[in-house]
């Protein structure tokens, strides 16, 4: 950052299309502007950002591909450093300020404000293999959903006669090319796994977990791996959504606790098959899922422990590079303070 000037706090409402951009500092006026979504448009919004050699802290969500070049971009510029949030941060944070309309140019005034007022914690960007593993992953599981829906839809037409033949041939041979499509990208995924050692290890780690196939494990790893290195496991945890949110007020408002389900459900969704099928055919799973359920645990709250429980284990796998150990399964985690 430049010496001797006032670091200038910018938010970045993201859009398809557009970029709405609050800027401002302690000793300038709030200026906003929009710029298209494009490379020429983050290169102008670059320049007005850091007009004068000014730092700047930028602030935006967290909208999937639409801010990616951009969040890269700024990353990548001398004097900037940004902060890609949750949008859920963002909504509470508008809520606690008192906002409700909500626009394009609000939004953006609310993320400087974020900037401004909140601590911050500068973006990693993922690596590009860690990115495009993720990429492939979520299209297969986008894919796995649409041939769920084909495969009901095709149940629904053939109870009756009555309806032509042609749609039920449609939706299985559209069955068909989603399989063949799916099969595909898994590999894609294997060989980008395997053309790097690190991404291969870990991969292997996962896989010698009873109840987590190759599937799952290219899920999992897809996700874990565009993490920042130096996160704990509770924050892997709180990422992926499975940390408890209790709530209670004076002596009766008590009601069950759930996960908060902040973070992207790709973790979460990647997680749930592998809990099931370990509940059932691994051991050291099945004993600590049997005494949740023998303090009087739901089935539910049962699987979503034993989801966060397989989180902690992989973390510990992949911080110690080893495979699954059963009888470390049971102890307590540790975490780092």
């Amino acid at each position: 950052m430049a010496k001797n000037k006032v670091t200038r706090m910018v938010g970045v409402d993201v859009s398809a299309r557009w970029l709405d951009v609050s800027r401002g500092a302690s000793d300038e006026a709030v200026e906003r502007r929009q710029f298209a979504n494009t490379d020429g448009g983050h290169r102008e919004l670059v320049r007005w950002v850091t007009q004068s050699g000014r730092p700047a802290r930028v602030v935006l969500e967290a909208t999937g591909l639409y801010g990616l070049d951009l969040a890269l971009t700024l990353q990548r510029t001398r004097g900037v450093e940004v902060m890609v949030i949750n949008p859920r941060a963002s909504k509470e944070f508008a809520g606690a300020c008192g906002q409700r309309a909500r626009t394009d140019a609000t939004a953006a005034e609310m993320l400087r404000e974020f900037a401004t007022r909140m601590a911050f914690t500068a973006w990693t960007p993922p690596s590009a293999t860690a990115l495009a593993l993720r990429t492939i992953m979520r299209r297969v599981v986008s894919l796995i959903e649409m041939r769920v829906q084909e495969a009901n839809r095709l149940h629904a037409v053939s109870v009756t006669e009555a309806l032509p033949v042609v749609v039920r041939t449609d939706i299985r041979q559209h069955l068909r090319s989603l399989s063949r499509q799916i099969l595909r990208l898994e590999q894609e995924a294997r060989a980008i796994v395997e053309s790097a050692p690190a991404l291969c290890t870990r991969y292997r780690h996962l896989c010698s977990v009873k109840g987590i196939g190759r599937r799952s494990a290219l899920m999992i790893l897809a996700e874990v791996d565009v993490l920042p290195p130096d996160l704990t496991v509770r924050q892997w945890v709180a990422y992926a959504g499975l940390d408890p949110r209790p709530i209670q007020s004076g002596s009766s408002v008590r009601p069950p606790v759930h996960i908060s389900k902040r973070g992207p459900a790709y973790l979460r969704r990647a997680l749930f098959m592998p809990a099931l099928v370990a509940v059932r055919r691994n051991p050291p799973v099945q004993q600590f899922a049997a005494e949740l359920a023998a303090r009087g645990k739901a089935p539910l709250a049962v699987l979503v422990a034993v989801m966060r429980k397989l989180l902690h284990a992989i973390y510990g796998m992949f911080q110690s590079d080893t495979d699954f150990v059963p009888d470390k399964f049971r102890q307590p985690a540790r975490t780092a303070a």
